[in-house]
């Protein structure tokens, strides 16, 4: 079955569903394709154990990794991507992130556009995802045009008093930014945060923001339950046809534009794997830097605990601290973020851990959980491949001696605010939810992907947009800085197209 539309968007998460929202008030008809279904509701969506223990939301899919090892990434397919399962952490990069950075491990490249550049889009992006919090809390924090949609979202007492402790042990904790109604949560759901997936419309993630703004749209179209095979360049060097399943039927679109946002493995492993005569190593791939500088931030959970401190906190993700983001490791080298995590509660942390539920209720009772996060550098031979089909994930994690100082320091200020056990647990590789880098912008096309608005420098009507286009990862959550990417992407397409 063929059919014709004017944009072919492939991929709902954070940067399809926004630039779907972008360009679909131009009129012109534009088809999204997704591989996953609606996100239905049910028990299981609030069942700790199914979804920490069974996995019962991973997908059924196996990549390999870097030795050729089988495992189950925690990659989901459903309308949204991956952010149905966010946290909804929706901070800027710093302004220094845009420039070279020298870490314990390496340098960070400059990006080729400046924090300037893009900082009308981030107040874009942040007024389409209703974004709650106070850019006044964190000194870290560069200048915003305007101000936030809401108010930082309230500490639970319990929290509140964290926040106090943390300031007597010398940090400036600040509000969180995040994309949640947290009261509609806690009544709906009645669940921790991270890693549940929502099905109540509390979290502003890419289907309930910006794909419901797209789908508004008369000319707008999305279809579901369709996995892309291939992209046809054809020899005027375009993409020419895109090919897909649904339902077990074989269907081409020809295109007159084509974003390609299926996340930075997917979108890397079908260019890939769509090379034909017209494009012999793979699709927007003359550069052979298709699937390589393949990042995913350093990061590790760790728990503080008081034997006689209870945490009744039920929503408790609303604050971070970034101290030691810019400097305070060895040499004054800059370390990374430091943010609450979702409530670890007792039947969370006993399917990860296997103790005894008795015993990791008493623990969880009685922690404040945290996500401690730091910069992957990227290197070209840190990438994505396919082999016979499958994904092959070959993570060269790097500095790594930042991270460990990282947690070595915030070990320290949890331990100064008077939680004198504290433990920590690095997450790995079957958790790429920040992965990004693998089809990078730049002014070189002999060492990018893709031009400063992510279309392709070898195809004139593929644009990727997603995580792929980061050059670097910084050290905060990227779906921000994918949005408003998006948006400006969007604004540019739109403006040539009132041109031609």
């Amino acid at each position: 079955m063929q059919m014709a539309a004017d944009i072919v968007i492939i991929g709902t998460g954070i940067g399809g569903a926004t630039i779907a929202s972008a360009l679909a008030p131009s009129g012109r008809r534009i088809v999204i394709l997704e591989r996953g279904e609606v996100l239905q509701d049910s028990a299981l969506a609030r069942d700790e154990a199914a979804i920490f223990r069974d996995g019962v939301f991973r997908p059924d899919e196996s990549w390999l990794d870097g030795q050729g090892r089988t495992f189950n990434p925690g990659n989901y397919y459903y309308v949204g991507g991956n952010s149905k399962f966010y946290g909804a952490v929706l901070l800027r990069y710093r302004a220094e992130d845009f420039a070279e950075m020298q870490h314990l491990g390496g340098t960070s490249p400059a990006w080729p556009i400046s924090y300037g550049d893009l900082e009308r889009w981030y107040q874009k992006a942040e007024m389409l995802f209703d974004v709650a919090g106070d850019a006044l809390q964190d000194p870290t924090e560069p200048a915003h045009s305007g101000g936030y949609p809401k108010g930082p979202v309230r500490d639970e007492p319990s929290i509140a008093a964290l926040r106090r402790a943390l300031v007597q042990a010398g940090v400036t904790p600040s509000a969180l930014p995040l994309g949640v109604d947290a009261e509609a949560w806690c009544r709906k759901a009645q669940t921790p945060w991270d890693a549940y997936p929502d099905t109540t419309g509390a979290k502003r993630d890419a289907q309930t923001a910006p794909l419901a703004a797209a789908l508004a749209h008369r000319n707008v179209h999305l279809e579901t339950g369709c996995r892309v095979t291939r992209l046809e360049i054809g020899p005027e060097g375009k993409v020419a046809e895109v090919h897909y399943q649904q339902d077990g039927v074989a269907h081409r679109i020809t295109p007159h534009q084509v974003i390609l946002s299926a996340g930075a493995v997917n979108s890397a492993a079908l260019m890939l794997q769509s090379a034909n005569e017209n494009a012999p190593n793979g699709v927007a791939n003359r550069s052979d830097m298709v699937g390589r500088n393949f990042m995913n931030h350093n990061c590790s959970a760790v728990m503080a605990l008081h034997p006689f401190r209870k945490n009744h906190a039920v929503y408790q993700k609303t604050l971070c601290f970034n101290d030691y983001y810019l400097t305070g490791g060895p040499e004054g080298m800059p370390l990374g973020n430091v943010q609450l995590l979702g409530k670890i509660s007792g039947g969370i942390l006993a399917a990860q851990t296997k103790l005894p539920r008795l015993a990791a209720n008493a623990i969880a009772r009685r922690s404040v959980d945290w996500y401690v996060m730091s910069e992957d550098l990227p290197n070209p031979e840190s990438r994505v491949t396919v082999e016979n089909g499958t994904i092959r994930l070959d993570w060269k994690r790097s500095n790594w001696a930042t991270h460990v100082a990282l947690v070595k320091k915030a070990k320290q200020v949890f331990r100064k605010a008077g939680y004198p056990v504290v433990l920590s647990r690095a997450f790995d590789r079957r958790t790429p939810s920040h992965q990004c880098g693998t089809a990078r912008f730049g002014l070189d096309p002999a060492d990018s992907v893709l031009d400063l608005h992510c279309r392709s420098h070898d195809h004139p009507n593929l644009f990727v947009v997603d995580a792929s286009f980061l050059p670097t990862s910084a050290a905060v959550n990227p779906a921000l800085t994918i949005a408003a990417q998006a948006l400006r992407v969007g604004s540019y397409i739109n403006e040539r197209t009132k041109a031609a």
